[in-house]
This record gives structure tokens, C-alpha cells and sequence, in this order.
């Protein structure tokens, strides 16, 4: 792949990122994520040291953002690419009505697919 087409695959894991935790969609928001990421960042004062399980869970034990009509937008800020992995840091707002957030992701490609390996975030 050229690197447009490794852009290309790396803002689809992204958006599926936003869309699954936009809705709720725990399926997508698993797909996205490899079996062995880690998770951690901060919640306010508190540190967060954990894989995407707790997280996704939580997003999947609520009602959707959508159906509660959140003003939920996520943009993505820059995207790095090396060879077979990369760093994308995305921008998140209306998080469950008022939450912002930045999230520092780290992809990874094995077998041909992109995953995130890890997500380092912070409330703002």
C-alpha cells in the first residue's frame, strides 16, 4: 500500500473509533482495538491504568450518546505513519454532553490490519 492507502485504512480504524463510541456499538468498537492494547490516561484527576475492556463496557452499559442527542464530535488532529505503525491524536468534544477530551492512539499493523495497540488520553 502507498501511504494514502495506509491513511486511508488508518482513518477508517479512527472513525470507527468515533462511530462505535458514538453509538454505543461495543462489536465495532472491539474490532478496533487489538487483543493485547492497553488503555490509560486520566479522568479528571484520576489516573487510568487498564486494557479497552472496562472502557468498552462502560460505552456498551449506558444509553448511545445518539440516542440521548450528545453534541459528540471527534476530530482528528494529525496522523503519523512509519512503516506498520502509527500515532494519531484525535480530539473529542460533547463526550457525554460536556467531556472533552485528547486521545493519543497508537496503531499497529499485523496480517495486513490496522489496529489501535494503545490509547493514552486526558480530560481537558
Amino acid at each position: 500500500m502507498n501511504n494514502h492507502s495506509e491513511t486511508t485504512a488508518i482513518k477508517k480504524v479512527i472513525n470507527d473509533y468515533r462511530e462505535g463510541t458514538y453509538k454505543a456499538d461495543t462489536k465495532t468498537l472491539q474490532s478496533v482495538f487489538h487483543e493485547k492494547a492497553v488503555m490509560n490516561g486520566y479522568l479528571g484527576p484520576d489516573p487510568l491504568i487498564a486494557d479497552p475492556s472496562g472502557f468498552i463496557a462502560d460505552i456498551g452499559g449506558s444509553p448511545s450518546m445518539e440516542s440521548k442527542g450528545d453534541p459528540y464530535q471527534a476530530e482528528i488532529e494529525s496522523i503519523r505513519i512509519e512503516g506498520n505503525v502509527a500515532s494519531v491524536i484525535l480530539s473529542e468534544t460533547g463526550f457525554r454532553g460536556q467531556g472533552v477530551l485528547v486521545d493519543f492512539f497508537h496503531l499497529i499493523k499485523t496480517n495486513g490490519k490496522w489496529q489501535i495497540i494503545s490509547k493514552l488520553f486526558t480530560t481537558v
